[in-house]
């Protein structure tokens, strides 16, 4: 009798563990997010001035999350040498039931229960005039920390914004091709701060002709849609640091970040489970298991130096929903459509394209990838079909 009621007492005091671990786990933690915010440039001779609002906006239920510490600092990115250029970087609290202090010190404020604020970024950029004309895009890293109920929370938050914009795609650089002839368009550097529909009216509008059809790469969008993670923001679980070792060193699967990636998209054990199966399928001589098990998301992972600067910091991941996108540019725009991931191995992935857009057009069309695997930054390239 004893036995059994001491049985009954552990199984109980066990469910009871596992109940408050669980309930533990589903906690919301530090949940505060920052967006991207609204920006303006202001271009002057020998003056740039960049002034941003971004919110910060606490995402949690029922928890304050409070920000004792932020700061911010501004990379620029050039064509040429930086020597001569001055860059200030100055942060302005805007809280509504607070003023900003003058001596630029970010003093500890409570963001309330689903509630928020906001801050001004102002970066001032001063040099001669044909060294500022060099310049490419700023970069700017806000470092804060959250403190709340899941303790004290270093982190960072990126924002990337273009300080140059190109002229329109002259006429004399259509390109032939089998069955096409091909326009690489070039963009200003593409920022989660911009819209597709926007950068297709801009770049894409002046060239375009009925029958004729748009891809546009499967990098670019995920980030204009912002899907790229700063390693620093990444914290490899168990699944992760163990299987990552099982790729081949050029994969983007084979570091412990990278990896997360996929695992905080697609959940641990579907990572786990797909690597069993891969390994199992690789016996009987099936390769290419783990990807299929995985799902689409796993093959477009781009693992740091995997793009351009300063996408080559981040870890950036394949677009959400690209057949939306294609949709939407369509409906909005009049333009048929393709996301597409090409490289320079003659291989053409097809993510997504409008209806009556012919897959193996497309394949002959960009096989030898006419919008270039370095730094043409022409994410944009428009088809017109011939013969």
């Amino acid at each position: 009798m004893l036995v059994s009621i001491l049985s009954a007492g552990a199984i109980a005091v066990g469910a009871g563990l596992l109940a408050f671990e669980g309930q533990y786990r589903r906690r919301e933690g530090n949940r505060l997010e920052l967006t991207q915010g609204q920006w303006q440039l202001d271009r002057q001779p020998c003056r740039l001035r960049l002034t941003g609002e971004v919110e910060l906006i606490n995402r949690t239920a029922r928890l304050e999350i409070m920000v004792p510490e932020l700061t911010a600092r501004t990379q620029l990115f050039s064509k040429g040498s930086l020597d001569g250029v001055t860059v200030r970087t100055h942060v302005t609290p805007l809280h509504k039931d607070a003023d900003a202090r003058h001596d630029d010190y970010w003093f500890a404020y409570i963001v309330k229960t689903r509630g928020r604020t906001s801050l001004r970024i102002d970066i001032d950029i001063e040099g001669g005039s044909e060294v500022l004309d060099q310049l490419r895009s700023a970069w700017i890293r806000l470092d804060y920390v959250t403190y709340g109920p899941g303790g004290r929370i270093p982190r960072q938050h990126h924002i990337i914004h273009p300080l140059a914009f190109p002229a329109i795609a002259p006429a004399e650089a259509w390109r032939p091709g089998e069955g096409s002839e091909r326009l690489p368009v070039p963009t200003h550097l593409l920022t989660a701060l911009d819209d597709p529909i926007a950068v297709v009216e801009r770049y894409v509008r002046p060239h375009y002709q009925a029958g004729d059809v748009l891809t546009l790469g499967e990098t670019p969008l995920a980030i204009m849609q912002g899907r790229y993670r700063h390693p620093s923001d990444i914290r490899p679980g168990w699944v992760a640091r163990r299987v990552c070792y099982y790729f081949l060193p050029t994969s983007s699967l084979a570091t412990a970040c990278g990896l997360q990636s996929l695992v905080d998209e697609v959940g641990p054990w579907r990572v786990f489970f797909a690597f069993l199966g891969g390994s199992l399928l690789r016996l009987v001589g099936h390769r290419g298991g783990f990807y299929e098990l995985a799902g689409q998301q796993a093959r477009l992972v781009d693992d740091v130096t995997g793009t351009l600067p300063p996408y080559d910091q981040f870890i950036v991941l394949g677009p959400e929903d690209p057949q939306a996108a294609v949709n939407r540019i369509e409906q909005q725009t009049g333009i048929p459509c393709a996301i597409v991931d090409v490289n320079d191995l003659r291989a053409v992935k097809v993510l997504a394209a409008s209806n009556g857009v012919s897959e193996d057009f497309l394949n002959r069309a960009l096989l030898d990838n006419p919008a270039g695997n370095g730094d043409e930054q022409t994410p944009l390239v428009l088809l017109r079909p011939r013969g």
